[in-house]
C-alpha cells in the first residue's frame, strides 16, 4: 500500500484540493530524505534537514548530472527512463525512475490538455517520433503514447521508424487530411519538423490544415542540428502548414522531471487572454532562475540556471538543478539554451541520429 501523501499530491496536481504547494513541498521533502538514502546524504552534507527548514526554496537542488551516477528512487521503480543518448559518444545515460507512474500520467496529461486541447478537442495525432516500442526507455516516446491513447482520434499515427522518418506515410497522411475538416495536432520533435520543412521547402509543397489544427514540438536543436529562429520556425509552420503561430506550441520537459512545461498562447487564445509568449510553470511546479556560482535569484530578466520543484518527482527528487539556462518572462520563463560545458542532449538527437545513419 502505497503512503497517503502520494495520493494528496495526486489531488493536488488535479486541482481538488486546498493544500498549499509549500505545506506539501515541505512534506514530500521530508519524505523523500527519510526514504532515499542518496539524497539524505546528499542533504546532510549540505547541513540541511527536515527540521532546518522553512520554505520550499530551502530545498537542496540536485543537478541533472547525479541521476547519471546515483539512485534516486524511493521505492522500486514501476518504470525507469533514460535520458537520450546516440551512438557518437559514451556518455553516461541519467535513469531516472518512478515508482508510482500515475504521477507522472497525472501531471502529463493534466498539463498537455491545458496547453494543446483547452477546447475538448480530441484529435487524430501525427506524430513525427519514435513509439515507445523502438524506444522504451524514451520519456518523450511514453509521453507521446501516453497523450495519444487519451486524447488521439482515428487513425493517430507514428511516423519515425528505426530508419528514420517516413516521409511518403506523412505526406500522404497531411494531403488526407488536408481535404477533410477536422483539425488535427502534429507532435514531435523539433529536428525531425526541421528535416520535413526542408523537404517540403526544396520541393516547393505547402499545405492548409484544417482551421484549429495545432503543432507539438520539443527538443530543440541542442546546437546538433540545423538551428532555426523561433520566429522562423513560426513563420515556417505558417507558410508550409497553415497552422498559425498561437497554435504552434513548444514543448520543454526533461527525463529527470515527472512534469513538463508549454508554451501560453494557445491556452492564452481559448481563455480570452493576450500576454507575449513564454513558458508558462503549472501549479504542482516552481521554477527558480539561478547564478551559477552563488546559487542565488538573479535579478528579474537576467539568464540563469533553471532550477525546478516539481511535486510530480514525489517519488525521486522534488529538487532539480538543470543544466540549461532561461531568465524570466511573464509569469513564467523561457530557455536559452545549455550551460557552457554541458552535454549535449535531448530527444531532438535520437531522430537527428536516426537521419544519419539512413
Amino acid at each position: 500500500m502505497r503512503d497517503p501523501l502520494i495520493e494528496r499530491v495526486l489531488k493536488f496536481i488535479r486541482g481538488t484540493t486546498d493544500e498549499t504547494f509549500e505545506g506539501l513541498a515541505l512534506e514530500v521533502f521530508a519524505f523523500q530524505y527519510q526514504r532515499n538514502p542518496a539524497y539524505r546524504r546528499f542533504c546532510d552534507q549540505r547541513g540541511v534537514t527536515p527540521d532546518t527548514i522553512v520554505r520550499w526554496d530551502d530545498i537542496p537542488p540536485v543537478p541533472t548530472a547525479a541521476f547519471k551516477f546515483l539512485d534516486l528512487t524511493c521505492a522500486p521503480p514501476e518504470h525507469v527512463f533514460l535520458t537520450s543518448g546516440t551512438s557518437q559518444g559514451g556518455e553516461r545515460r541519467g535513469q531516472h525512475g518512478f515508482p508510482w507512474l500515475e504521477l507522472y500520467h497525472t501531471s502529463l496529461l493534466t498539463n498537455f490538455a491545458a496547453h494543446l486541447l483547452p477546447d475538448g478537442l480530441r484529435p487524430r495525432m501525427l506524430i513525427l517520433a519514435p513509439p515507445p516500442d523502438l524506444h522504451p526507455a524514451s520519456s518523450l516516446s511514453h509521453m507521446l503514447e501516453g497523450v495519444r491513447k487519451a486524447y488521439g482520434g482515428e487513425g493517430s499515427a507514428y511516423f519515425v521508424g528505426e530508419t528514420g522518418m517516413d516521409l511518403a506515410g506523412l505526406l500522404d497522411s497531411v494531403r488526407e487530411v488536408e481535404s477533410q475538416q477536422e483539425p488535427i495536432c502534429l507532435l514531435g520533435t523539433s529536428f525531425a519538423f526541421v528535416h520535413f520543412l526542408d523537404v517540403c521547402l526544396q520541393e516547393g509543397w505547402t499545405f492548409q490544415l484544417p482551421e484549429g489544427s495545432r503543432l507539438m514540438d520539443t527538443g530543440g536543436f541542442k546546437g546538433r542540428s540545423r538551428e532555426l529562429s523561433l520566429d522562423e520556425l513560426l513563420r515556417l509552420y505558417g507558410k508550409i502548414l497553415g497552422i498559425p503561430e498561437a497554435l504552434c506550441i513548444n514543448e520543454y520537459g526533461m527525463t529527470e522531471m515527472g512534469s513538463q512545461f508549454y508554451d501560453n498562447p494557445l491556452r492564452d487564445r481559448w481563455l480570452g487572454r493576450s500576454r507575449v509568449r513564454f513558458k508558462e510553470v503549472p501549479p504542482w511546479v516552481r521554477t527558480r532562475i539561478l547564478d551559477p556560482t552563488t546559487l542565488e535569484e538573479v535579478p528579474e530578466g537576467e539568464v540563469g540556471l533553471l532550477t525546478h520543484y516539481d511535486l510530480a518527482n514525489c517519488g525521486s527528487v522534488l529538487a532539480i538543478e538543470t543544466e540549461d539556462l532561461g531568465y524570466r518572462v511573464g509569469e513564467g520563463f523561457e530557455v536559452a539554451g545549455r550551460a557552457p560545458g554541458a552535454e549535449a542532449r535531448g530527444c531532438s538527437l535520437t531522430v537527428e541520429e536516426l537521419e544519419r545513419r539512413r
